[in-house]
C-alpha cells in the first residue's frame, strides 16, 4: 500500500561497548540512493523533553555516543545517531572497507534524510535538536540551511575548515586537482594510514582528547568491535571536504540559537573558520574550552561536564 510505513529492520547494537542507558536500540534504514546506513536510539527513564539528533564525525560510529546519550537522558533527552555512509556497519564505499570515502559530501544529506524519517517513523519526541562533532558539524551545517526542524543547535570542533600545515598546502591542491584525471581520487591520503587513529597512535602526544580514560575507551571499542574501524581518507575525501568547507563558508549563519564548543588546543579543524562563523552567527555563541582538544565531548570529567550542562540548558531553554 502506498505510503505505508517501512517495517523497521532491526540492527546489531553493541551495548556492552556503548555504555549508554539501558534502553538503546539500533536499526538499518535505507538512503535514497540505495545504500544502507544504521541508526541508534536511546530514550530517558520517563517523558522525554525532545530529542538530540547527535551527528557524528569522520571514523566515528554510534557506540562512541553511548556516553553522550545517557547525559542527554539524565537532562531527559532522547538521542537518535548514526553511521554515515562509508563508516561504522554503513554500507562501506570501497573494496578496501577502511578507506574512509565519498563520492560527494552532498550524498550525507541522503543519510539526514533518512535519519529524519526513521525519527518520524519511531515518534521521537519533539522538538529536535541537534549536536555536530567535526565532520557531523559540516553535515549539520548544510543540514540547518537546508531546513532541518530543530529548535537549537551545538556544534563541537566543527569541520567548517580543515588544518592544513602550510607546507603541505601546495601538495594538497596539487592532489585535488590532479586526481581524478590520474584515478588517484581512491587512494589513501599521503600522511595518514589505513588503521584508525587510536590504533596506532599512543595516548601521549594525541590530539584528541587530554583524558587517558576516555582515550582507553576508544581502544578498547575498536579491540572489542575490529569491523567499527576506519583508516585514513581518501584524496576524494579531501578534496570534496574542502569544496563543501568553501560552499558553507559563503552562507549566512541559519536564524537558530547555537552554541559552539572549541578546544584552545583543537589541531584537526581550522580554528579561524570557526571564529568566522561564530562572529557571524546572530544569537550565536562560541564557548572556548580552556586546553581542550578535539573531542571535547570525550574529554576530563570537569570539561565534559561543563559542555553537556550548557547543551542541555540551551535545549531546556528552547523546548516549548
Amino acid at each position: 500500500m502506498d505510503g505505508a510505513p517501512v517495517e523497521l529492520q532491526p540492527a546489531p547494537l553493541f551495548a556492552e561497548i556503548a555504555q549508554g542507558p539501558a534502553n538503546g536500540a539500533a536499526h538499518w534504514v535505507q538512503t535514497a540512493d540505495g545504500l544502507r546506513i544504521r541508526a541508534g536510539h536511546w530514550h530517558p527513564g520517563g517523558t522525554a523533553k525532545g530529542t538530540v539528533l547527535l551527528f557524528p564525525g569522520r571514523t566515528e560510529y554510534i557506540e562512541k555516543y553511548g556516553l553522550a546519550a545517557a547525559e542527554f537522558a539524565a537532562c531527559g533527552y532522547a538521542t537518535l545517531t548514526a553511521d554515515w555512509r562509508g563508516q561504522g556497519l554503513a554500507g562501506r564505499m570501497l573494496a578496501e572497507r577502511r578507506l574512509g570515502h565519498v563520492g560527494h559530501f552532498t550524498d550525507f544529506q541522503k543519510d539526514v534524510q533518512a535519519l529524519t524519517a526513521l525519527a518520524d517513523q519511531l515518534e521521537l519526541p519533539r522538538p529536535w535538536f541537534l549536536v555536530g562533532h567535526s565532520m557531523g558539524g559540516a553535515i549539520g551545517l548544510r543540514a540547518l540551511i537546508e531546513g532541518l526542524d530543530v529548535n537549537a543547535c551545538c556544534f563541537t570542533g566543527p569541520m567548517w575548515g580543515i588544518q592544513i600545515p602550510p607546507l603541505m598546502r601546495p601538495l594538497v591542491r596539487v592532489l585535488s586537482g590532479i586526481a581524478p584525471y590520474l584515478r588517484l581520487h581512491e587512494r589513501l591520503l599521503p600522511t595518514t594510514a589505513l588503521e584508525q587513529y587510536v590504533q596506532v597512535t599512543p595516548f601521549e602526544g594525541n590530539t584528541l582528547t587530554t583524558d587517558p580514560e576516555m582515550y582507553r575507551m576508544m581502544h578498547a571499542q575498536l579491540e572489542a568491535q575490529p569491523d567499527l574501524a576506519l583508516g585514513g581518507p581518501t584524496i576524494q575525501w579531501l578534496r570534496v571536504s574542502l569544496e563543501e568547507c568553501a560552499w558553507l563558508a559563503q552562507q549566512p549563519s541559519p536564524a537558530l540559537p547555537c552554541i559552539t564548543f572549541l578546544g584552545t588546543d583543537e589541531q584537526i579543524v581550522n580554528c579561524e573558520d570557526i571564529h568566522d562563523r561564530m562572529d557571524r552567527w546572530p544569537g550565536g555563541e562560541l564557548d572556548l574550552i580552556e586546553g581542550g582538544q578535539h573531542e571535547v565531548m570525550m574529554e576530563t570529567p570537569d570539561i565534559r561536564a561543563h559542555v553537556f550542562s550548557r547543551m542541555c540548558r540551551l535545549f531546556d531553554q528552547h523546548s516549548g
